[in-house]
């Protein structure tokens, strides 16, 4: 009875150690929320900076339902763990951002707290927010408090346990969130400490472009080396790999046309990025793009070159077939040997978004088509029709499989039940 007993209280003097533990890791730079803030009215150039805060994090892309009005909240952000409904940004006073002050809203963004104090789901990347600094998160806050005022109520997330819960969550945060703001390199210049800070910060561009645990943490120590983002079916390609995305070798120019116009001569962005450009670093300055590009140029480069895919070629009939429909379905666009048409339609010799070792965006292009943004720099871009309906699954891996093998590309194949995965998760 006695060890019974020793074994209790043991366990629960661990049990108080964990619980005080997970607290203290959650309030590490708590803001003081009750401090007096300057209640002068915002001046037209801070609301304009803030203007351009919120374009440079794409706020309004989340924060907007579809139909409903500008930063009002109520999209649905799906997770593995269920999902999450964004907030309202407006400055209604019950139920947007209208009794907050500046300093509720710096907590949100450096800390992850709500005006209540309650924790906030990393579905609102603060985990990258963290790195923003007080100065442009007033600017942001002076921003929002400009818009018309929306009276739309929150709608409660609709998350499985024990994931609904805020000791989930505290735990969650205390294993893979620690606040900070970001603190230039000394060593490097300007321009790369500004692209830094975009893409680390109101970018939140590893948000897409890390792979995430089991409970959705993005991998710290892989750094925008890829990963597959979570119920999009979309692979965010590494940006630290030269057979990925890479652009170490890039002319500078080149990164910029990409990010401002959706299309460079070295690349052009679909899928989930095309919606980046088209709302979001399309209205960024050329100096803040010169200095993203500058940070990306300049990444660390992924340890070692993914060993190159075993190329298994189809055989017999199947060559001829695969073939036939690629120059049926395909070579009008993109040429007989894959050459592509300059400004128009890409190489697919050569092509990285070909021979990645993740096929998942390769299918879904040809699956639900492939467009560019349409942007200021590229207003009618050329786009790629959805095959979805006039392919099925067993041509389509036969084509792809035979796009990933030719002209010099090697890839491995691709499977009829591979697209047959994506075709279901697409509802295509």
């Amino acid at each position: 009875m006695k060890t019974l007993l020793k074994w209790a209280v043991g366990l629960a003097i661990l049990a108080a150690i964990a619980v005080a533990l997970v607290w203290a890791l959650n309030v590490r730079d708590e803001v003081d929320v009750k401090a007096p803030v300057a209640t002068a009215a915002p001046s037209d150039s801070l609301i304009a900076r803030g203007a351009y805060l919120a374009r440079a994090g794409n706020c309004q892309t989340c924060h907007t339902a579809q139909g409903g009005q500008a930063y009002a909240g109520g999209r649905g952000i799906a997770t593995p763990f269920g999902t999450v409904f964004t907030s309202n940004l407006t400055p209604d006073d019950k139920t947007g951002i209208g009794s907050w002050s500046s300093a509720h809203f710096w907590r949100a963004m450096h800390n992850g707290r709500s005006k209540n104090g309650r924790l906030l789901y990393p579905a609102f990347p603060y985990t990258s927010y963290t790195q923003v600094t007080r100065e442009d998160s007033d600017a942001l806050f002076a921003y929002l408090r400009s818009l018309p005022p929306v009276a739309q109520a929150n709608q409660p997330h609709a998350l499985r346990f024990p994931y609904q819960s805020q000791a989930a969550l505290a735990v969650w945060r205390a294993l893979y969130f620690s606040p900070g703001v970001y603190q230039p390199d000394t060593a490097r210049s300007a321009d790369w400490n500004r692209g830094a800070y975009l893409v680390k910060g109101l970018g939140h561009c590893a948000a897409c472009h890390t792979a995430r645990n089991a409970l959705g943490a993005s991998d710290a120590g892989l750094g925008l080396a890829g990963g597959l983002i979570p119920m999009q079916n979309w692979y965010a390609p590494s940006l630290t790999s030269p057979h990925e995305a890479g652009v170490s070798d890039w002319d500078k120019q080149h990164i910029v046309s990409l990010l401002k116009n959706g299309v460079s001569p070295r690349a052009s962005v679909t899928g989930p990025m095309a919606e980046v450009v088209q709302r979001s670093t399309q209205y960024l300055s050329d100096a803040d793009l010169g200095a993203m590009a500058q940070f990306l140029k300049e990444l660390p480069p992924s340890p070692a070159a993914p060993a190159e895919p075993a190329v298994i070629k189809t055989q017999g009939e199947s060559v001829e077939r695969a073939a036939k429909l690629y120059e049926q379905h395909c070579a009008q666009c993109h040429g007989a040997k894959g050459e592509g048409i300059a400004n128009a339609y890409p190489a697919l010799a050569g092509n990285r978004a070909v021979t990645m070792g993740q096929a998942v965006n390769l299918v879904q292009i040809v699956l639900n088509g492939g467009y560019a943004p349409a942007t200021q720099g590229n207003p009618r871009p050329f786009g790629m029709p959805p095959f979805a309906l006039v392919l099925n699954d067993a041509d389509m891996a036969l084509v792809l499989t035979h796009i990933r093998q030719s002209w010099g590309n090697k890839a491995s194949e691709i499977t009829p039940i591979e697209i047959n995965r994506m075709r279901a998760n697409s509802g295509r």
